[in-house]
């Protein structure tokens, strides 16, 4: 019974802690290759790989000299630090959601479309969508471990069997990016990075909550907002909704600008203008 019970922690722990960095690897994953830049992953996987050696660093440190206690202050700095790159990367996959303008960017300034500071970007994301989660999950781990009967072949049947669902997650994700049209998979990626950052957002608050540096009213907040993984506080849903302003005003000043160079751009002199109606 104690067998099947680590079993069912362990994969409850990875699966739980692992789907929404996967998540977000393999909407961006999905997205370059999606985009014709396959080639270009290598960082966001990097960005991954180094986030899981760093978990293991901060683990071990935290066990040391923390007694397993992580720090609230340091995990909101990671969560608003993520949160800022999805935000720009939503607007970023926005932007460029002209399949046409996407695929002279790709064909002629490729380096431009997919610069240094975009790969970069891309990677710190990667980065930060693990870290934020890895650190923590280790240390789960070895109290689940420390706990029963150490690192037993229940415990690591969960999280074998954990990794095996987070895989076929991710390649569910690609199957059907490569199946959507261009522009569509680029809103897509870019709404779902924009809600990720919401959601870290709210996360930050609770930490800062947590340690009495923001105060906590929920008074009148409607249940559902709790369900959904949101910060249940008017304090965080307020900030939430100052973003979405915001991203909203942004939105609305691109498309006019959008608009406004359509009115005058001049018309293609091979094409016959077009009678008044």
């Amino acid at each position: 019974m104690a067998d099947g019970s680590t079993f069912v922690q362990a994969f409850t722990i990875l699966f739980r802690e692992g789907l929404e960095a996967l998540l977000i690897i393999a909407a961006l994953a999905a997205f370059l290759r999606r985009a014709g830049a396959a080639d270009r992953i290598t960082p966001v996987y990097a960005g991954a790989g180094a986030a899981v050696i760093a978990s293991l660093g901060v683990a071990w440190v935290f066990e040391t000299y923390f007694d397993g206690n992580h720090s609230d202050l340091f995990e909101a700095a990671v969560m608003l630090a993520a949160a800022a790159l999805m935000f720009y990367m939503s607007g970023w996959l926005f932007v460029r959601q002209d399949p046409k303008a996407w695929q002279a960017d790709l064909n002629r300034l490729a380096e431009r479309a997919l610069g240094a500071s975009t790969l970069l970007s891309l990677a710190g994301i990667a980065f930060l969508a693990v870290f934020r989660e890895g650190a923590e999950t280790i240390l789960f781990l070895h109290a689940l471990a420390k706990s029963n009967n150490g690192f037993d072949g229940s415990l690591f049947a969960g999280l074998g069997v954990a990794a095996l669902a987070l895989a076929a997650v991710f390649v569910a994700m690609q199957w059907l990016a490569l199946r959507l049209p261009l522009r569509p998979m680029f809103v897509v990626t870019s709404a779902f990075l924009f809600v990720m950052g919401l959601k870290l957002v709210g996360e930050a608050f609770q930490e800062f909550q947590e340690q009495t540096l923001i105060p906590f009213h929920d008074a009148g907040v409607p249940g559902f907002v709790s369900s959904l993984g949101f910060n249940g506080s008017w304090e965080a849903l307020a900030t939430q909704g100052v973003l979405v302003l915001i991203a909203l005003a942004c939105l609305a000043t691109y498309l006019a600008r959008g608009k406004s160079a359509a009115a005058v751009r001049p018309q293609d002199p091979g094409k016959p203008a077009r009678a008044a109606s």
